[in-house]
């Protein structure tokens, strides 16, 4: 009696395995359709509120202070939510933007609610 017990244990134990191994392989085959879907990404150098009497003044050679301080990290948006900050970088002679801070994944998630 003892032994069939056993072999009931190592069935099951089995039956677990291959369920967990069927969930990870869907898991990949939907993180491979996801892999191929397009995003925005947009690097937010700082923002400023103007009146529209502002905006009707502005011409060529016009500055507008922002809310940010030179040398602050730049916000790194993914189709609109934060998902890092960042610093400008030349790649050749085009500019680039080097992660130095990634956003918590509970925040990003909480951000999106």
């Amino acid at each position: 009696m003892g032994e069939e017990n056993n072999t009931e244990e190592k069935v099951e134990e089995q039956s677990i395995s291959t369920e967990e191994s069927d969930q990870i392989s869907s898991s990949a085959d939907n993180l491979k359709v996801l892999e191929n879907i397009d995003v925005k990404l947009t690097v937010e150098v700082g923002s400023a509120e103007l009146k529209i009497r502002e905006l009707l003044r502005l011409n060529e050679g016009s500055v507008i202070e922002l809310d940010r301080l030179a040398g602050d990290p730049l916000d790194i948006l993914i189709n609109g939510t934060m998902i890092a900050k960042g610093e400008v970088v030349m790649v050749g002679e085009r500019f680039g933007i080097r992660f130095v801070e990634i956003v918590d994944p509970q925040k990003r998630i909480e951000s999106v609610k």
